[in-house]
């Protein structure tokens, strides 16, 4: 039904349809996610859409869905899970259509295989390698299977890939080849860019956070030792004034406590309603309605000067995490007040 009902229709309009019927709010936040140059193309494409029947509509979302879901197969087995899945649900022929198209359109990133591997065999695997060899692998690895990994390194040899992770650049797909060739390994699709981004701070602060604070803290150690300025930006991404939406009522009290209302009013003046509610509502309310009144006396402020009261918040989150009396919530486990 979807491919008679969506037949003609070309991949723009397909696309402006099913924004259309995602509707605004979902909309808008595909819209997040796009760069400038599609926003445009997809927006044009939007004002002059014509008539969309009932059909071409139910039609393009039933594609978008065979899509999203072909997609997800394939992230979570590979192609050949994926085309067996398929195969069961739509028969050869759609199923084929599809992986097709999905593969068209998207590069297997580089050491995809190790993404569906157990941490401890790649762990085991990767013994006696060259922290660099270590540290490209871990860089194209999800952050939590990267974070188990690197958590069984020895101490020395986390701080040492955590460095090299970070200062990483860009990398030729010469050199990726070479790496797996090393480790007998190959590439199901060659990179088709002379570049391509690989590790960075970001990569390794994703890693960080999803490892326990013991390995965070032998790792900021060794780079606060040998790399200060390298260890002091990564402190300050791994955990950010907007986290504090996720911690526990009675870790954010304990916060308050060491908190000057002052730095805080100044720090919430860049906050979302959602997290200034979680802060409203962890105090009595006196005190909340004297924030609210400090908020509203202050005005406009710089923003440079808000960050900088947000992050002198975060420093005593991280304070008190240090000293054992909250524990922040790493890898998905639930926060703790000890």
């Amino acid at each position: 039904m979807a491919k008679t009902a969506t037949k003609g229709l070309t991949g723009r309009e397909k696309v402006a349809i099913l924004m259309v019927a995602l509707g605004n709010e979902v909309a808008a936040e595909v819209y997040k996610r796009l760069d400038d140059a599609t926003i445009e193309v997809v927006t044009l494409e939007i004002a002059n859409l014509r008539k969309v029947t009932p059909e071409q509509r139910l039609g393009v979302l039933k594609d978008a869905q065979e899509m999203l879901l072909a997609r997800e197969y394939m992230a979570r087995g590979g192609v050949d899970y994926a085309r067996d899945i398929l195969e069961r649900a739509l028969g050869p022929e759609r199923a084929q259509n599809l992986l097709t198209r999905i593969t068209a359109s998207l590069q297997v990133r580089p050491f995809d295989f190790m993404r569906h591997t157990d941490a401890q065999q790649i762990l085991g695997f990767i013994q006696g390698e060259h922290p660099q060899t270590v540290a490209l692998i871990m860089s194209y690895l999800e952050p939590q299977q990267a974070a188990s990994i690197i958590g069984g390194l020895p101490g020395a040899m986390q701080a040492e890939v955590a460095k090299r992770i970070a200062r990483m650049d860009r990398i030729t797909p010469e050199v990726l080849r070479e790496v797996e060739r090393v480790l007998e390994r190959k590439l199901s699709t060659v990179m088709g860019q002379d570049f391509t981004l690989a590790g960075g701070i970001d990569a390794i602060v994703d890693i960080i956070n999803n490892a326990d604070r013991a390995t965070e803290r032998n790792i900021m150690e060794h780079l606060e030792e040998n790399d200060p300025e390298l260890a002091e930006e990564i402190k300050r991404r791994l955990f950010v004034f907007e986290d504090i939406i996720k911690m526990d009522d009675r870790s954010l009290q304990r916060v308050l406590r060491e908190v000057e209302m002052k730095e805080l009013s100044l720090a919430l003046k860049g906050a979302t309603e959602e997290l200034r509610g979680k802060f409203f509502r962890n105090m009595s309310k006196r005190a909340s309605e004297m924030l609210r009144e400090d908020m509203d006396y202050m005005g406009p402020v710089r923003v440079k000067d808000v960050e900088e009261a947000q992050q002198k918040v975060v420093n005593v989150v991280r304070a008190l995490e240090d000293v054992g009396e909250i524990v922040i919530s790493r890898g998905g486990e639930e926060e703790l007040v000890v």
